[in-house]
Parts: C-alpha cells; sequence; structure tokens
C-alpha cells in the first residue's frame, strides 16, 4: 500500500467495524482523553494496544466529508441533504476532531507538530471545510465551519496562522463575512475574527499573512512559504540564506477585496447591538498594534480608511434634510458603546439617522485615539479628504439659509464630538486655516475661515446664532491654534495700548449732556487718564500701560464692570436677585476649564514687555474680534438670544488665561491708542447710547422690570414697545455681572497652573 499514509491505512481498519459501534467511538474518544478507557471495556482490544489518537482523528474526518470520497463506504448523515448541517452529526465529528487535536498537543513538547495536525495541514482538511461552507452543503455549513475554525485557532497553542495551509482558508472564510448583513452567521463570524485578532495581537507579524499572505518580516510571499511543518520544517527565520535570497516585498494600493478589515467593519455595521460591539472592539485592539510594520501593513494592504470614512458619509447623508437645527444641537453627546440607548423612542424625525451618526463619529474618534500614530494618520487624512473637504465644504458654502442653518448645526455637533488630537488638528486647520501672524483689514488666506466668520454678522439671526454656537464650540477644545487664530495672532505686540507715559488729564470727569449724540471716549473716565495709578496687570517693573497686581487692583476693576450699567437701568436687585456672585461659580469652572486646556500650551505668565513690542501697522482687533465688538455695539437692537451667545463667545474668550486676552478684554483702565477700542471700551459706548434712549422712553423703569419678569417666567408675555431694546438692557447688565465675577476668579493675571 505503498504512497498511502499511515492514517489513510487506518481506514480500511475502521469501515469494518459495525455500525452499532460507530456512534460510540465519540465516547471511547472522551475516555481516552481523559485517561480513564477502562470506563470503556466494550472497545478494549482483544490483542494489541489502543488505537491511536490519529486513527480516530482520520475516522471523524473522513466521516464528515464521506459523501465527497468514493472509496468510502455508504455512511449517510441524513435521508435528507436538505437537513441542515446542525441536525446532522457534523457538529459532534467536528467536536471530536478538535478534541484529539487539542489532546495530542498536551502529550508533545511545546512546538512540535502531531500527526493528526500535520495530516490537517497536508491534506488541507481547513481548505475542504471551507470549501463546504461557501457551499452551504448541507445547509448551515458555514456556520458549523466558522465555529470549527474559530475553536482549533483559539484552542490551539502551535502557531498556525504562518502556514499556507492555514491562512490560505482563513482569507477565503473572511471572503464569505461581513458583506451579507443580517445573515444567521453573525454571530460565529465574529467570534472568528475575534480569535484572529487576539492572535494578531500576540504575535503583530501574523496580520500580513491575514490580509496580504506574505510576511511583514522579510516580504517572502505566500507562494514561498510551507504549507506544513513537513514542508522545509517551517518558514526561514529572518537574516536566512534563504530569506535574504526571496524577492523585496511589493508595495500595493489598498486592497478593496474582502479580508479581516472588511469583515469587521461590516460586522461593525450588523443591526445587532452585541455583534457590532464585539466588532468594534475587535477593530479597536487590531488598530492599535504597537509594531510599525503591522500599522504600515494595515494601511497599505487594507481598505480600512476608506471604508470607515464611507460609511461616515453615507451616515452623514442618510440624515433627513429636514431635520430641525435645535434637534441636532439637543441631541446629547453619542457613545458607539451605547449606540442601541441613542435614539430610543424616537422623540423627533431624524433622532435615529442622527444618533448612528455621531456614535460612528464617536467610535472613529476612539479609534483614531488608540491606533497606531501611522493608522491614526491614514484614518485622519481619509477623513479630511473624504469629509471634511468632500461633503462638509461644498455644504457650508451654500447659500441656501435653509442648507446654510442644517450643516451649520451638523458641524457645531461634529466639533463637540471629537476629543482626538490627530482628528480635532485636521479640523480646525480645514476650518480657520494655518494662520498665526497677525491679520491686516481685508485679507483672506483662508477664504473659508472668512465666510464662517462674517456669517456671525448675516443678515439672518438664525444663520448669526447658529455660527457663533459653531465658534463657542470651537473654544471649547483643548486646541491652542483656536485662540491664536482667531484673536491672541493680532495681541501679541500689544499694539492697542497707547506708547509712551499718559498725559494727566486735569479736567477730572465731566458729566455727560443728554443732548450730545454719544460719549466722547477721549472724554470718558473710564479709559482716559482719570486712573493713571490703576491697572490690571501683573509685573515686576511698572511699564506703560501696566500696572503691579494687587487684590485692591482686582476689587476695583470688579467694581468697575459692576457700575458700568446705571442703577436706574439696574433690575436684578428689585427681584431680589443675587448680584455678580450668582456667576462666581460658573465662571470659576469656565476658568478652570480654560486654565486646563491651556497647560500644555505654555502661554507666559506676565504680558510681553512693551519695549520689546515692536508693532509694524496701525493694530488691528482682527476679523473675528471685530466682528464680536461690532455685534456688541447693537446688543441694544438684537433678538435677545443672539444677544445671549454674542455675551456668551467673548466671555469664554476672556476666561482664558494668556495675559494679553485678559488685559485687553478684562482690563478697564487701558490707555488705549488712537482709533483701537476694548470689550470695557465697546461697553462704555453702549451704556452712552442706552441712557439716551431710555429718556426717551416713558416709564422705561417700570417696563424694564416687566420684560425681566417675563423673561423669568413670573409673568405671561405680552406685546410691548421697546421690548427688545429692554431685554437687551437686561442682558448688558447680566453681562457686565458675568465679566466682574471672571475678574474676581482670575484675579490678577497668571499662566496655566
Amino acid at each position: 500500500m505503498s504512497g498511502r499514509s499511515s492514517l489513510e491505512c487506518c481506514w480500511d481498519s475502521i469501515i469494518t467495524l459495525p455500525s452499532s459501534v460507530v456512534p460510540a467511538l465519540g465516547g471511547f474518544w472522551a475516555g481516552v482523553a481523559r485517561g480513564a478507557t477502562s470506563q470503556h471495556p466494550t472497545f478494549a482490544p482483544h490483542h494489541g494496544a489502543l488505537p491511536s489518537p490519529s486513527f480516530f482523528f482520520f475516522f471523524f474526518w473522513r466521516g464528515t466529508t464521506h459523501t465527497t470520497h468514493a472509496a468510502a463506504p455508504p455512511m449517510p448523515m441524513s435521508a435528507d441533504e436538505s437537513v441542515p448541517a446542525r441536525q446532522t452529526d457534523i457538529p459532534w465529528r467536528l467536536k471530536q476532531m478538535l478534541d484529539i487535536l487539542v489532546y495530542e498537543e498536551k502529550q508533545r513538547p511545546a512546538g512540535e507538530a502531531g500527526p493528526c495536525l500535520e495530516y490537517l495541514l497536508q491534506h488541507k482538511v481547513l481548505e475542504t471545510l471551507g470549501t463546504l461552507g461557501k457551499a452551504e452543503y448541507p445547509p448551515g455549513m458555514r456556520q458549523q465551519v466558522l465555529l470549527f475554525f474559530s475553536r482549533v485557532l483559539g484552542q490551539m497553542q502551535h502557531p498556525l496562522l504562518h502556514y499556507l495551509n492555514v491562512h490560505r482558508p482563513v482569507q477565503k472564510l473572511l471572503q464569505l463575512s461581513g458583506d451579507r448583513l443580517g445573515s444567521g452567521t453573525e454571530k460565529e463570524e465574529v467570534q472568528f475574527a475575534a480569535v484572529l485578532c487576539t492572535k494578531i495581537k500576540q504575535d503583530p507579524s501574523l496580520l500580513a499573512y491575514i490580509l496580504e499572505g506574505k510576511s511583514i518580516l522579510n516580504g517572502r510571499r505566500v507562494q514561498e512559504l510551507p504549507a506544513s511543518p513537513v514542508e522545509e520544517g517551517a518558514e526561514h527565520p529572518p537574516g536566512t540564506a534563504a530569506a535574504a535570497s526571496s524577492p523585496p516585498a511589493e508595495v500595493s494600493p489598498p486592497r478593496r477585496d474582502s479580508n479581516l478589515v472588511t469583515s469587521l467593519v461590516g460586522l461593525c455595521k450588523s443591526q445587532k447591538s452585541r455583534v457590532a460591539l464585539k466588532a468594534q472592539e475587535n477593530l479597536l485592539s487590531l488598530v492599535g498594534l504597537a509594531q510599525e510594520a503591522a500599522a504600515a501593513c494595515l494601511v497599505r494592504s487594507s481598505a480600512l480608511c476608506q471604508l470607515l470614512t464611507e460609511h461616515l458619509c453615507d451616515l452623514y447623508s442618510a440624515v433627513p434634510p429636514g431635520t430641525d437645527p435645535s434637534d441636532v444641537l439637543a441631541l446629547e453627546r453619542a457613545s458607539w458603546r451605547s449606540q442601541g440607548d441613542a435614539a430610543g423612542g424616537g422623540v423627533f424625525p431624524g433622532k435615529e439617522s442622527l444618533a448612528a451618526f455621531f456614535a460612528w463619529l464617536d467610535y472613529l474618534d476612539e479609534l483614531v485615539m488608540g491606533a497606531h500614530p501611522v493608522v491614526a494618520d491614514a484614518i485622519t487624512e481619509a477623513m479630511e479628504e473624504k469629509f471634511f473637504q468632500g461633503i462638509l465644504q461644498p455644504q457650508l458654502l451654500e447659500m441656501s439659509e435653509f442648507a446654510v442653518l442644517g450643516v451649520t448645526a451638523m458641524l457645531t455637533g461634529t466639533v463637540r464630538q471629537l476629543r482626538a488630537p490627530p482628528l480635532l488638528h485636521r479640523l480646525v486647520l480645514f476650518l480657520l486655516g494655518p494662520d498665526r501672524h497677525p491679520e491686516t483689514p481685508g485679507d483672506t488666506p483662508h477664504p473659508l475661515r472668512t465666510h464662517l466668520i462674517d456669517r456671525c454678522n448675516h443678515l439672518s439671526d438664525e444663520i448669526s446664532l447658529a455660527s457663533l454656537r459653531l465658534f463657542e464650540e470651537l473654544l471649547r477644545k483643548p486646541h491652542e491654534h483656536v485662540v491664536r487664530n482667531l484673536a491672541l495672532r493680532n495681541l501679541e505686540t500689544r499694539g492697542y495700548l497707547q506708547r509712551g507715559p499718559p498725559i494727566p488729564d486735569e479736567r477730572g470727569p465731566s458729566e455727560p449732556d443728554p443732548d450730545e449724540d454719544g460719549l466722547d471716549l477721549e472724554e470718558d473716565p473710564y479709559f482716559t487718564d482719570g486712573f493713571p495709578d490703576a491697572g490690571f496687570r501683573m509685573t515686576k517693573k511698572r511699564l506703560p500701560g501696566s500696572a503691579p497686581s494687587a487684590k485692591g487692583q482686582v476689587s476695583e476693576v470688579v467694581s468697575s464692570f459692576l457700575c458700568l450699567v446705571p442703577e436706574d437701568a439696574k433690575t436684578s436687585s428689585c427681584m431680589e436677585e443675587g448680584g455678580y456672585d450668582t456667576y462666581v461659580h460658573d465662571a470659576l469652572g469656565m476658568v478652570q476649564a480654560c486654565r486646563a486646556n491651556a497647560a500644555p500650551w505654555g502661554w507666559p505668565l506676565a504680558p510681553r514687555p512693551l519695549d520689546t513690542c515692536h508693532p509694524e501697522v496701525t493694530f488691528y482687533e482682527g476679523h473675528f474680534l471685530k466682528v464680536l465688538f461690532d455685534r456688541m455695539t447693537r446688543i441694544l437692537d438684537q433678538p435677545y438670544s443672539l444677544n445671549l451667545q454674542v455675551t456668551s463667545v467673548l466671555s469664554r474668550l476672556a476666561a482664558f488665561p494668556h495675559p494679553h486676552l485678559h488685559e485687553y478684554l478684562l482690563d478697564p483702565y487701558l490707555t488705549l491708542a488712537p482709533g483701537c477700542r476694548s470689550l470695557f471700551s465697546v461697553l462704555v459706548r453702549v451704556i452712552g447710547d442706552l441712557m439716551q434712549r431710555l429718556q426717551r422712553v416713558p416709564h422705561f423703569r417700570a417696563k424694564l422690570l416687566l420684560v425681566r419678569q417675563q423673561l423669568m417666567g413670573m409673568v405671561p408675555g405680552e406685546q410691548m414697545d421697546h421690548t427688545m431694546l429692554f431685554k437687551g438692557v437686561v442682558v448688558l447688565e447680566e453681562f457686565c455681572k458675568e465679566l466682574a465675577a471672571i475678574a474676581l476668579v482670575k484675579g490678577p493675571p497668571e499662566g496655566p497652573p
């Protein structure tokens, strides 16, 4: 019988067994595995030793595939071949084969392959099973094959995936997975993928065998690798002559054919939340491989980045166009781990689509945070190209008010969702551009930035409100370039300060003339020379425009903001409301958050000395601050909600610990250069305008008090003249109290803790 293996010779003996004996062989092998063969005297041979494990392994394998072997005796699995595989003896036989493999491995030294394992590799057992699984013969065979693959790879300690006759059927089996959502094998598919990810995590070099069939370490193709241990014993280790003579690895473009990555991404879309969650967790572990060669292989040999980004774009496009922007902003921050709960109930149309988009965005965000830098950069680059520039940018440049409101709300939600530094950096540069040098009026190096800032001062109050919300969300993010690009780059040289010693003003403060059209800033005591010795900066040496820090200066600054609004225009005291101290708690939280974000940015503790500041051009506050200040000048003529948003953005800017921002926004005693304005000077102008307008409104104080009561919900709302004006006065009073609280909490300007 030359040419036949010892296992095949065993078949001649086993086929002579009575049919009544066959079903009990599993119990016999179980006894052998437990070392308790005496419990099965029926099968104890009358002469000679017990059959070897390989004898039974071959028996169970031939019983599984007997219909494909003409020499096999007629042992039908069932009378009807349409009977599902799980109702036949196939699952039982595969389980016995697995037990034999595990038992054999335990009986041998570590790393040594036994006869059963050699047979499995040489005779392409896994290849055959994969073919049966692909054909679904009998029905449900794919499920059984997936289970067998998972258990063999999971329970065997011997490294298998680098053998051609293992990773090739694994690749073929993966091609059947992940692209048929709703199939009955999703649970088994994700279990199979999880086992592979575990093996790859233990040995990252295996990733190349799964994805492209070659070794990361030496670039050998699958054709060069041994199919089993008996062919060349094992793969040549790197550095040997055989490895050195192999051709170098070829650089191939990302492949879209099905593999482990496509399978996992497909399973991430499963409607079964547990399957999707497990697939996402395993993909997280895959992208987090520490070996740079494995990370490069993942990017080069799979369509990971394209698949992830395309699904994000598909989910974004699935959000109904008519979704209310306020619903988008009201949606709680999504979490991919609890995405099934986020859309519960369908409170408003499109909520499920929104929740799915933001949950996947949150997953990509965590994926980038946990990924190897090579993978993280590739994912963020794909997102910028396909999502930021491919989808968001054309929509942001739309002229339709309806479209602008929708995309701005979605962008605001996107900014709120992102935390991964690489993704956040790409998004910030996409929106604001890379420029960090001082601005000049009319300069538009980054058109999208200019477009977005202009919309904060749009004719449509709704668009202005939505755009201001976007910038406030940007200012919340821990990214220094946001503050630098929007404001700080224009304050670096402190060009807003008057150079040289201040000129004393011997006239003293003058009484305002009610018949004048407005206050002359040069005659206003708040920001001329009426307080030459006051200041709100911390310097070791007195310089023009600066003053030593002390608790007295802080209290004076607080008083300056609290006294801005005249008593006749204040109504909070009439409502038994507290003073500015009611804002201290919120201001403390905001200042602490800004300091925590700015801690790694290396900001100075004190303003830059004036003798080192040499402004080359006339001071320009920059496009963003100009729009905010212009909006503040119209606070008495703007809707209540818009005023709240403008003051909210300014408060957040004032909370940052940079000494120049602190000086420019919170120091009432600045000696401003000609033509310059600060936040305090803008407020003074507004107060001057307010006092003149209130004198022309009969019973203004009673009406003002009624409007405050309406805003607080104490009395029903009713139409009256000058309602917008009165609401603006209320906001102005509260904003001054908020600024006073921020100044108190910050104290003298200081750097990050």
